[in-house]
Protein backbone atom coordinates (compact mmCIF):
# COMPACT_ATOMS: atom_id res chain seq x y z
CA UNK A 1 0.00 0.00 0.00
CA UNK A 2 1.53 3.54 -1.04
CA UNK A 3 1.71 6.15 1.79
CA UNK A 4 -0.73 8.01 0.19
CA UNK A 5 -3.28 5.51 0.46
CA UNK A 6 -1.99 4.90 3.91
CA UNK A 7 -2.81 8.41 5.15
CA UNK A 8 -6.51 8.07 3.37
CA UNK A 9 -6.85 5.08 5.31
CA UNK A 10 -5.88 7.40 8.23
CA UNK A 11 -8.14 10.36 7.60
CA UNK A 12 -11.55 8.01 7.49
CA UNK A 13 -12.83 8.17 10.81
CA UNK A 14 -15.09 5.36 12.96
CA UNK A 15 -17.43 6.39 15.05
CA UNK A 16 -15.25 6.16 18.11
CA UNK A 17 -12.72 9.07 16.19
CA UNK A 18 -15.08 11.27 15.52
CA UNK A 19 -15.18 14.44 17.95
CA UNK A 20 -18.43 15.62 19.50
CA UNK A 21 -20.27 18.55 18.49
CA UNK A 22 -20.20 19.85 22.24
CA UNK A 23 -16.28 19.48 22.07
CA UNK A 24 -16.65 22.26 19.29
CA UNK A 25 -19.15 24.60 21.67
CA UNK A 26 -16.50 23.81 23.94
CA UNK A 27 -13.73 25.84 21.87
CA UNK A 28 -15.93 28.27 20.94
CA UNK A 29 -17.25 29.52 23.96
CA UNK A 30 -13.91 28.30 26.39
CA UNK A 31 -10.68 29.07 23.87
CA UNK A 32 -8.93 31.88 25.16
CA UNK A 33 -6.81 31.84 22.01
CA UNK A 34 -9.44 32.01 19.80
CA UNK A 35 -11.30 34.73 21.84
CA UNK A 36 -7.71 37.17 21.85
CA UNK A 37 -7.70 36.41 17.88
CA UNK A 38 -11.10 37.91 17.22
CA UNK A 39 -10.99 40.40 19.69
CA UNK A 40 -7.51 41.27 17.76
CA UNK A 41 -8.89 41.12 14.53
CA UNK A 42 -11.56 43.59 15.67
CA UNK A 43 -9.74 45.82 16.82
CA UNK A 44 -7.03 45.69 13.99
CA UNK A 45 -10.26 46.91 11.77
CA UNK A 46 -11.30 49.24 13.87
CA UNK A 47 -7.85 51.17 13.87
CA UNK A 48 -7.44 50.41 10.58
CA UNK A 49 -10.24 52.23 9.28
CA UNK A 50 -9.46 55.18 11.55
CA UNK A 51 -5.98 55.34 10.24
CA UNK A 52 -6.89 54.52 6.52
CA UNK A 53 -6.89 58.65 5.75
CA UNK A 54 -3.20 58.36 6.31
CA UNK A 55 -2.50 55.21 4.46
CA UNK A 56 -1.44 53.23 7.59
CA UNK A 57 -2.66 49.81 8.78
CA UNK A 58 -2.58 49.61 12.37
CA UNK A 59 -0.04 47.17 12.54
CA UNK A 60 2.08 49.72 10.53
CA UNK A 61 1.24 52.66 12.94
CA UNK A 62 2.47 50.97 15.61
CA UNK A 63 5.63 49.93 14.01
CA UNK A 64 6.52 53.32 13.17
CA UNK A 65 5.46 54.39 16.62
CA UNK A 66 7.92 51.74 18.00
CA UNK A 67 10.63 54.00 15.92
CA UNK A 68 10.32 57.27 17.55
CA UNK A 69 12.27 56.75 20.26
CA UNK A 70 15.75 58.95 21.04
CA UNK A 71 17.71 56.56 19.67
CA UNK A 72 16.99 54.39 16.33
CA UNK A 73 16.44 51.09 17.29
CA UNK A 74 17.75 47.67 16.56
CA UNK A 75 15.70 44.68 13.67
CA UNK A 76 15.98 42.80 16.95
CA UNK A 77 14.64 44.85 19.09
CA UNK A 78 11.80 45.98 17.35
CA UNK A 79 10.66 42.69 16.45
CA UNK A 80 10.43 42.08 20.45
CA UNK A 81 8.24 44.63 21.20
CA UNK A 82 6.00 43.66 18.43
CA UNK A 83 6.32 39.99 18.97
CA UNK A 84 7.20 39.57 15.21
CA UNK A 85 9.70 37.23 13.43
CA UNK A 86 12.53 39.25 12.43
CA UNK A 87 11.95 37.80 8.55
CA UNK A 88 8.26 39.30 9.19
CA UNK A 89 9.42 42.68 10.49
CA UNK A 90 11.51 42.90 7.28
CA UNK A 91 8.86 42.44 5.25
CA UNK A 92 6.76 45.11 7.09
CA UNK A 93 9.48 47.35 7.24
CA UNK A 94 9.88 47.30 3.21
CA UNK A 95 6.07 48.92 1.99
CA UNK A 96 6.88 52.18 4.37
CA UNK A 97 10.62 52.38 3.54
CA UNK A 98 9.11 52.72 -0.30
CA UNK A 99 7.36 55.35 1.33
CA UNK A 100 10.13 57.47 2.90
CA UNK A 101 8.87 56.74 5.79
CA UNK A 102 11.89 55.09 7.58
CA UNK A 103 15.28 53.70 6.44
CA UNK A 104 17.51 50.53 7.66
CA UNK A 105 21.16 51.81 8.19
CA UNK A 106 24.01 49.85 9.46
CA UNK A 107 24.63 50.18 12.84
CA UNK A 108 27.99 52.26 13.57
CA UNK A 109 29.18 49.69 16.12
CA UNK A 110 28.32 46.26 14.92
CA UNK A 111 28.05 46.31 10.89
CA UNK A 112 26.13 43.13 11.35
CA UNK A 113 23.47 44.77 12.98
CA UNK A 114 20.62 47.28 11.32
CA UNK A 115 19.21 49.62 12.92
CA UNK A 116 15.68 51.61 11.99
CA UNK A 117 15.18 55.36 11.49
CA UNK A 118 12.09 57.33 11.17
CA UNK A 119 12.24 59.72 8.64
CA UNK A 120 11.41 63.18 8.51
CA UNK A 121 8.59 61.95 6.56
CA UNK A 122 7.60 59.50 8.92
CA UNK A 123 7.83 61.60 11.98
CA UNK A 124 5.66 64.20 10.50
CA UNK A 125 2.93 61.09 9.54
CA UNK A 126 3.06 59.77 12.86
CA UNK A 127 1.93 63.52 14.13
CA UNK A 128 -0.73 63.52 12.11
CA UNK A 129 -2.26 60.07 12.64
CA UNK A 130 -1.36 60.05 16.66
CA UNK A 131 -4.87 62.21 17.53
CA UNK A 132 -7.02 60.01 15.64
CA UNK A 133 -5.13 57.01 16.86
CA UNK A 134 -6.03 58.57 20.63
CA UNK A 135 -9.61 59.72 20.57
CA UNK A 136 -9.89 56.27 18.25
CA UNK A 137 -8.23 54.11 21.68
CA UNK A 138 -10.61 56.60 24.17
CA UNK A 139 -13.49 55.15 22.06
CA UNK A 140 -12.39 51.29 22.29
CA UNK A 141 -10.81 52.08 25.83
CA UNK A 142 -14.77 53.23 26.62
CA UNK A 143 -17.04 50.04 25.62
CA UNK A 144 -14.46 47.92 27.91
CA UNK A 145 -16.62 46.99 30.84
CA UNK A 146 -16.92 47.96 34.04
CA UNK A 147 -13.25 50.68 33.14
CA UNK A 148 -11.54 47.43 33.04
CA UNK A 149 -8.73 48.65 29.82
CA UNK A 150 -5.77 48.45 32.43
CA UNK A 151 -6.39 44.87 33.87
CA UNK A 152 -6.93 43.59 30.64
CA UNK A 153 -3.43 45.20 29.32
CA UNK A 154 -2.05 43.60 32.35
CA UNK A 155 -3.42 40.27 31.66
CA UNK A 156 -2.38 40.24 28.19
CA UNK A 157 1.19 41.30 29.39
CA UNK A 158 1.24 38.55 31.66
CA UNK A 159 0.66 36.27 28.97
CA UNK A 160 3.06 37.47 26.33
Amino acid sequence: MSTRQNARQNISPDASDILPFSATIEVRDACLCLHVQRAARMLARRFDEALRPFDLTSGQFSLLMSLNRPEPPTIGSVATLLAMDRTTLTANLKPLERRDLLKVTIDKEDKRSRRLVITEAGRKLLHKAYPVWKSTHVEVEFRIANGSAEQLRETLRSLA
